[in-house]
């Protein structure tokens, strides 16, 4: 099993930064893709970016240009940096990893961190 724990969610207002991290433990094998996805509240999840094991990344249009996710393999940690962020942006955040065991991908989901951009 691996476990994910998210940090870094908060309240901030239009156009401020927030940085979320999101570190793997447990047993980890080869963690190939690792992504952030985001549900607001009456709406499905949705894919935000992500972010392979030789760092190619790909993100969602709404965010494409604020936000930047990137991997630090040593520690098993994808962080998710978000500038200029909107009310749109208010979600639950949550990291989703691959962790290949042998040739078998097994998905793991973390708990989610509250993203909430108000004035």
């Amino acid at each position: 099993q691996v476990q994910l724990v998210e940090s870094g969610g908060g309240l901030v207002q239009p156009g401020d930064s927030l940085r979320l991290s999101c570190a793997a433990s447990g047993s980890i094998s080869r963690i190939n893709v690792m992504a952030w996805h985001r549900q607001a509240p009456g709406k499905q999840r949705d894919l935000v970016a992500t972010i392979t094991s030789d760092r190619s990344t790909d993100y969602a249009d709404s965010v494409k240009g604020r936000f930047t996710i990137s991997r630090d393999n040593a520690k098993n940690t994808v962080y998710l940096q978000m500038n200029s962020l909107k009310p749109e942006d208010t979600a639950v955040y949550y990291c989703r990893v691959i962790n290949v065991v042998g040739v078998r991908p097994y998905e793991y989901w973390g708990q989610g961190t509250q993203v909430t951009v108000s004035s």
